[in-house]
C-alpha cells in the first residue's frame, strides 16, 4: 500500500486525537468548522481522522503557540498543501474488505513484537 494511501486513511477516533494532539475535542470541531481540517465521518456521523489530519491539527496548534491567528494560520497552510486537506468526497474510498485487512494486520504484527499500537485498543474489540 502506497504511503500516501496510508497516511489518508481515516483510522483514529476523536479521543485518539485528543491525547495525540493535546487539543480539546471543541478546538478540532472548531478548525473543521473553519475549514482547515476535513476528517471523514462514519455511517454514524462520528469523525474519524488520518494521520495527514493529525499532521495538520499539530501545525495548527504550533502556529498557535507562536502567537498565529486564525488567517495567518489559514495562509500559512494554504502554502503547505497536504493530502487532509482535501474534502472526504476527493479521497479514495477504502473497502470494507480493505480496510478490515489492514486493520488485522496491524494487530497481528504488533502482537509479534510484544507491543501495543496507539489503535489497538480500539481495534480489539473487532477481531475476537
Amino acid at each position: 500500500m502506497a504511503d500516501n494511501v496510508r497516511r489518508s486513511m481515516p483510522l483514529f477516533s476523536m479521543g485518539i486525537v485528543q491525547k495525540l494532539t493535546g487539543l480539546t475535542a471543541r478546538q478540532i470541531r472548531y478548525y473543521e468548522e473553519n475549514e482547515l481540517i476535513h476528517p471523514e465521518r462514519t455511517a454514524g456521523n462520528r469523525r474519524v481522522f488520518s494521520f495527514n489530519d493529525v499532521d495538520r491539527l499539530l501545525d495548527i496548534k504550533s502556529l498557535l503557540d507562536e502567537g498565529v491567528n486564525l488567517a495567518g494560520i489559514r495562509r500559512v497552510l494554504s502554502e503547505k498543501p497536504l493530502e487532509a486537506n482535501r474534502p472526504a468526497e476527493e479521497k479514495k474510498a477504502m473497502s470494507d474488505a480493505e480496510l478490515m485487512k489492514f486493520l488485522k494486520a496491524e494487530l497481528v504484527h504488533a502482537g509479534k513484537f510484544g507491543k501495543a499500537t496507539l489503535i489497538q485498543g480500539e481495534l480489539s474489540r473487532f477481531f475476537r
